[in-house]
């Protein structure tokens, strides 16, 4: 979202390729350290106001591992991009660019961004708000169904530039999650529905139907920009907000759905007794992380700190995970498109 504004089925070939170890100078982690759980190797401000082919690289929303190991990337003014990650994931450089477009041809507001088993992207826009299936040449294939109540008002209860923004499969393949970023009118503020789908046999790539829904609770004032799935099926939950003349907050936690009641059916989400919300657990606050030199173009409490709105996994081992955060720049002079090096411990 503009703010002022796959793991599961690629696991195995990640670890393989990218995996994380837990050796190295055990100084240099500490000296790194966001928190116990979290550290941070680097970032990179290498794309900021670069342009590739034509387009503009940047307004970056969401991340994934493509299946030949590269990164992928989703802007939200309507674009996939493909990226060399290069054999130490310190290359950025873009190596292709998609237009992507909804059925009529218009531009999406595209957030979220799973790359499927069989090389499809799957990729949410928070206009409708709508999850589709593209071929890799930016073909549509498929659109999922969404529940009405979470289509923006006054077609359901979503408020405009609130709706899906995180996109992950869980561990298995079998199941699409999908995070709203604010509360639906009539529940309470803060708490947020993720609304998962589950692939069915019909075809052989597999449509997806509507399964389950969760509630999760945010800290107060902020959203749920992305949301990625870990190998043991709990979830990484970015939670993000913008204060003019303070600058971003930005929260890395660890939750859990496994236990959360099905809210499909439920109308109005108010903290009732009787419904369990997903359990989270704080693993770093990133204001936290030390700065490393870098440097911010506004007010923030970390100058490190931007609108960090994209997320992948892209390394698992023993319970360690290498995480990559990008920012949304907002194609604004004063925000940055800086990506953020993590390794994270759950």
């Amino acid at each position: 979202m503009r703010l002022r504004t796959v793991l599961a089925t690629a696991a195995a070939s990640l670890a393989a390729t990218t995996c994380l170890s837990a050796a190295g100078p055990a100084n240099a982690v500490q000296s790194n350290a966001c928190s116990p759980s979290v550290s941070i190797d680097r970032f990179s401000d290498a794309l900021d106001k670069t342009t590739y082919d034509g387009t503009f690289v940047g307004n970056f929303s969401a991340l994934a591992v493509d299946r030949d190991g590269s990164l992928a990337a989703v802007s939200d003014r309507s674009a996939f991009f493909g990226l060399d990650s290069g054999p130490d994931g310190r290359t950025l450089a873009p190596k292709s660019v998609v237009p992507l477009a909804d059925e009529t041809g218009a531009a999406l507001d595209s957030e979220g961004l799973v790359v499927d088993r069989d090389g499809t992207r799957l990729i949410s826009s928070e206009t409708e708000p709508s999850v589709r299936r593209y071929s890799r040449d930016g073909r549509i294939l498929d659109r999922l169904p969404v529940p009405d109540a979470l289509k923006v008002a006054p077609a359901g209860r979503a408020v405009s530039n609130g709706t899906f923004e995180g996109l992950t499969l869980l561990p298995g393949g079998r199941t699409l999650l999908a995070s709203m970023e604010y509360a639906l009118a009539g529940d309470s503020a803060g708490i947020v529905r993720f609304q998962t789908w589950q692939r069915t046999k019909r075809t052989k790539g597999g449509h997806f139907e509507l399964g389950r829904q969760y509630a999760y609770r945010t800290d107060t004032g902020l959203g749920v920009p992305e949301v990625q799935a870990t190998p043991d099926g709990r979830l990484l939950v970015l939670e993000r907000g913008f204060t003019s003349g303070v600058g971003n907050t930005v929260r890395l936690y660890l939750a859990d759905p496994r236990r959360a009641t099905d809210t499909s059916g439920i109308e109005n989400l108010t903290g009732q007794d009787g419904v369990r919300l997903i359990k989270k657990t704080l693993l770093a606050d990133i204001a936290a992380c030390p700065s490393l030199g870098a440097t911010a173009k506004q007010p923030q409490p970390n100058p490190l700190l931007d609108n960090i709105e994209g997320m992948a996994i892209t390394g698992y081992s023993k319970g360690r995970l290498k995480v990559l955060l990008v920012s949304d720049d907002n194609q604004n002079a004063v925000q940055t498109t800086r990506f953020y090096y993590l390794r994270v411990r759950i």
